[in-house]
């Protein structure tokens, strides 16, 4: 998921080099993900309303569901 992430957010920005995603696992069914990304990039990111970062959030919740994975995504600049 780790690399599904930093591949969407390195196409969104203009700055693909301070893309940095982090992955924890607070327990075994849950996987965190932190996307930190330049400060310029942010509203890229996230999009009109929301609506990258709520596609990028759909996209993490399909993929954790076929493994069995509750995923959460939090950005950070």
């Amino acid at each position: 998921m780790k690399e599904l992430i930093e591949f969407i957010a390195k196409l969104l920005v203009d700055k693909p080099d301070n893309v940095i995603v982090e992955e924890t696992t607070p327990d075994e069914n849950t996987i965190e993900l932190t996307l930190k990304v330049d400060k310029s990039d942010i509203g890229k990111v996230i999009g009109k309303y929301g609506r990258n970062v709520n596609a990028i959030r759909i996209l993490l919740t399909a993929v954790g569901a076929k493994e069995h994975h509750r995923a959460t995504l939090q950005i950070l600049e």
